[in-house]
């Protein structure tokens, strides 16, 4: 391929796509179906205090919908709102979010009504911004420049954009190799599925002990926990870690827990270590509720899930013990297959489903409060329309998101073209900039082709903050029926889910 070919291929590129074309893309992905799935997965709310004559009172969350940006003057008057306008009279650029709720009454539907529940600051030439379908003319007359890209909001008048966020893959086993502690080696895994994020840790301590910590449950035994997970035999327990041989550390735990025969055995073992005061029964209730919910939350939250999260805590105990025998190395985790980039649509959906919870929990509070008032106020009464805005507003302002996170919303860099293309393409690291991390910031092979190899700053940040290439393209998050729909394409070529 000549020069003038490459140059071609380049122009053809970037005719077809904008710069920001992945972060516009996870925007629009978080407004068709992100904030759906969200309040799906909430459904309904039950308050704890309820009228006497009655039994059973909750609300339950529908449809959610969203509007393009508009305006409602001090008159009463509503029109749309352009971008340019918000900036020069300081509006924040944002389109009202209506929920359908309804009230149920002992089985009975009393009320349902469409609410305004918040308004979402829009992206610029995303799907509901009006610049998105006009032509130069139009942008023109709307007091817009017809080569801006886009990808970025407009709050209180100022531009910001939300800057790409580079996390750790979830679901995914690192293995390290501790120097001090009374650990040998240390196995991780952050456990993630929509609202849960729930790390967990195997220890191999210095007397070859193998243990388990997530939750509220510390030094777990691996073997007391497979079986609680319904893993009762030693053939089990060595065919779950998938080792040929019986390794010494695994006898050695073996032995250590042969009086555990069945999985109520295992989950009493469990229960004692509890620091709550509960009885027996309740306690092995709240075990049973971990050990679904909370354990490995990625593979699945019903019984029928146990005998896949005692497979694949087997499958970490032998990785574990095979980096133990230098049969394996430590996975390098600034390679990049094993890092994964937050998009527009991944932030503002971890931002709206805990602004969301407040809302839900504000709504029930005024609701409580009206039943002990000896009234049951309309859904309208009950909705704080300022209090999700208020929220999601200042965390856009500030740049203080969920998670202690800080510098996620930056103010665009106008100063030139190329400035301002370097903000929309630049990703963060959570590492402290204080932190030493010569490893975390040293270019890695894998980035070549990802991340540019020259732009990073000078002083603390360096390495930390880096930035797309520009022809590196990012995949975007799957709804569950397009995973579905890829594994059975991958079964049609031989390969079979694990049983």
């Amino acid at each position: 391929m000549n020069i003038k070919q490459s140059q071609l291929l380049v122009r053809k590129f970037f005719e077809n796509r904008s710069i920001v074309q992945d972060n516009i893309n996870s925007f629009n992905s978080f407004i068709d179906w992100r904030m759906q799935k969200i309040i799906d997965d909430t459904k309904e709310a039950v308050p704890a205090v309820i009228p006497p004559d009655v039994e059973e009172v909750k609300f339950e969350f529908e449809t959610i919908r969203i509007d393009k940006p508009r305006i409602i003057e001090a008159d009463g008057v509503e029109r749309k709102l352009l971008p340019m306008e918000a900036r020069l009279r300081k509006l924040t650029y944002a389109a009202p979010v209506f929920l359908e709720i309804s009230l149920i009454v002992d089985g009975k539907k009393i009320e349902q009504n469409e609410v305004h529940i918040m308004d979402l600051p829009i992206m610029l030439k995303s799907k509901l911004c009006y610049l998105t379908n006009m032509n130069d003319e139009e942008l023109i007359a709307a007091g817009e420049d017809p080569e801006d890209s886009g990808g970025y909001f407009v709050v209180s008048g100022t531009e910001r954009f939300l800057t790409i966020s580079e996390d750790l893959a979830p679901n995914t086993v690192f293995i390290s190799e501790p120097k001090t502690g009374p650990s040998t080696h240390i196995a991780k895994v952050i456990s993630t599925e929509d609202v849960y994020k729930i790390p967990h840790k195997l220890e191999r301590k210095k007397d070859g002990m193998i243990t388990l910590s997530f939750a509220n449950l510390n030094n777990i035994p691996f073997v007391v926990a497979l079986k609680a997970l319904g893993i009762t035999t030693d053939k089990e327990v060595l065919e779950s870690t998938g080792l040929t041989d019986l390794d010494e550390d695994i006898y050695l735990n073996l032995y250590d827990f042969t009086d555990i025969n069945d999985a109520k055995d295992a989950q009493e073992f469990i229960s004692k270590t509890l620091r709550l005061n509960l009885s027996k029964e309740q306690k092995l209730q709240r075990v049973n509720y971990i050990i679904d919910n909370l354990m490995f939350p990625h593979i699945g939250n019903t019984n029928k899930d146990r005998r896949l999260k005692a497979y694949f805590l087997g499958r970490m105990v032998k990785r574990l013990l095979l980096v133990k025998s230098k049969k394996l190395k430590e996975e390098d985790k600034d390679h990049y297959k094993n890092k994964r980039v937050r998009l527009s649509g991944d932030l503002l959906e971890d931002l709206f489903r805990s602004s969301f919870k407040t809302f839900v929990s504000e709504m029930l509070y005024v609701f409580q409060r009206s039943v002990r008032r000896g009234k049951i106020l309309p859904i309208n009464s009950l909705v704080r329309t300022k209090l999700l805005s208020s929220l999601v507003k200042s965390a856009m302002a500030t740049g203080k998101w969920t998670g202690n996170r800080q510098g996620v919303s930056q103010r665009l860099d106008r100063e030139n073209p190329c400035a301002t293309m370097s903000d929309l393409r630049r990703i963060s690291s959570p590492l402290q900039s204080s932190l030493e991390s010569f490893a975390a910031r040293a270019l890695h092979p894998t980035h070549w082709g990802r991340l540019c190899a020259i732009e990073s700053p000078e002083g603390k940040n360096i390495g930390l903050r880096k930035h797309l290439a520009l022809l590196a393209t990012v995949t975007p998050k799957l709804r569950n029926k397009e995973v579905e729909e890829q594994i059975k394409l991958l079964e049609t070529y031989g390969l079979s889910k694990f049983k």
